[in-house]
């Protein structure tokens, strides 16, 4: 396994991604306390802040932050609802910078990325910062901010990217490790979440220095998995390629507004979601093969799941959503009240690799249900959104059911129709 001589990687986040670009697009919010919130309700109290600015965090506020709670750390805040398609075009923007700058390597999440260093940039990580900075005020707004970090390997640059937030650079060379990364908490550790932390801390390690001199087979096994030593391995500054992945699923869920927590507005946002969700998987050319639908109930949960015979039309996908909510009416509270609706389908199976159940014949009426189905693909993007639609097509309040905020997943311009 080799272990770079020198920095190799550098990993760029943006400062406060969400609340930064709705700053940037309405001059009305810069320099306050911006939360950003996922639909416009006159019931704002119950809903959360999914993002703040710098300066709400500042005065106490986070990510993930019931609006009461924000609002009494900081009375001032303002919020403001999301525009995932804003987002969506302001990271393409942003990409289209960089690039001109460095190769993007790797796009991480909507707000961060990765990139590999050449010889020129090695040797000038600050320059190569600034140039970065640079155009991305100059060209699209100064302020979207990123913070940046360089290091031997991914992890090491992603982990030092965070040390000098809002708008910092930090270059963590291998000679000088790990003098850096033993000053930080264990929790800045990308992969040590809470439950890992538990497990950690039963076997004494409460630190980053525990976690540097223990061994790479006893993270192994607190981990449960190869993970654990791949951790090891990276923190001590060697080149860890990142496994691949595959596809598992395609899903959406959505927290409901007030007025639409009852079981036949959760039915209407569910085909929603499920449409979406399955126009999505047509496009990246896989079919189902189970179907969740998961509902957050007023002090419960309950989720129910189908089997699907290797399906992707909207016509099986509605069918079995509609199996599945007969299920759920008779075993939910009749006056339940419905927080959060979510759709997952599952058990993919790439196009060219589709498995037939042996007692399912791809018949006539299943082909011609597809064929509609592709058909009225073709008829949305041709003429745009949804010309076509099986069904009602009803819009919970706020919009954007299934083009949502996105932290992991970045939006496509046809998840917004």
């Amino acid at each position: 396994m080799r272990k770079p001589e020198t920095i190799e990687k550098l990993y760029l986040d943006f400062d406060g991604f969400f609340a930064s670009v709705m700053q940037q697009a309405f001059p009305d919010l810069r320099g306050r306390p911006v939360g950003v919130i996922p639909f416009e309700t006159s019931a704002a109290n119950s809903t959360v802040v999914i993002a703040c600015s710098k300066e709400a965090k500042a005065a106490g506020c986070k990510n993930v932050m019931r609006v009461p709670e924000a609002r009494a750390l900081c009375p001032d805040i303002v919020l403001v609802t999301q525009r995932p398609d804003l987002f969506r075009r302001a990271h393409n923007a942003l990409l289209n910078e960089i690039a001109c700058e460095i190769p993007i390597e790797t796009v991480k999440s909507i707000d961060e990325l990765a990139c590999k260093l050449d010889k020129l940039t090695i040797a000038a990580p600050s320059a190569l910062a600034k140039r970065i900075k640079d155009r991305i005020r100059h060209n699209v707004g100064e302020y979207i901010t990123c913070s940046i970090g360089f290091a031997a390997n991914r992890l090491l640059a992603k982990i030092a990217c965070k040390v000098d937030k809002p708008n910092g650079v930090t270059i963590w060379n291998p000679a000088d490790m790990p003098g850096p990364l033993l000053a930080l908490p264990l929790e800045d550790i990308p992969g040590v979440g809470k439950r890992i932390e538990e497990r950690l801390s039963r076997a004494k390690i409460l630190t980053i220095a525990d976690l540097w001199h223990s061994q790479p087979k006893h993270l192994r096994a607190l981990w449960g998995n190869v993970n654990g030593e791949r951790m090891w391995y990276a923190l001590h500054g060697y080149d860890i390629q990142a496994t691949p992945t595959s596809r598992g699923m395609f899903g959406h869920g959505r927290v409901l507004p007030p007025e639409w927590r009852d079981p036949e507005h959760s039915l209407a946002c569910s085909r929603l979601l499920l449409t979406k969700a399955a126009r999505r998987m047509r496009r990246d050319g896989f079919y189902a093969g189970r179907l969740w639908l998961w509902l957050d109930i007023r002090g419960s949960t309950w989720f129910g799941q189908r089997q699907l015979h290797c399906v992707q039309d909207d016509h099986a996908c509605l069918a079995a959503l509609a199996a599945l909510w007969e299920k759920a009416r008779a075993e939910i509270p009749k006056r339940a009240e419905i927080i959060r609706v979510g759709v997952t389908l599952l058990d993919l199976s790439p196009a060219n690799a589709r498995q037939l159940d042996l007692l399912e014949n791809d018949d006539g009426a299943r082909q011609k249900c597809e064929l509609i189905t592709n058909t009225v693909d073709l008829l949305n993007r041709k003429f745009g959104k949804r010309v076509v639609t099986l069904g009602a097509w009803t819009q919970p309040p706020g919009g954007y059911a299934g083009g949502k905020i996105a932290f992991n997943r970045i939006p496509s311009a046809e998840d917004f129709w």
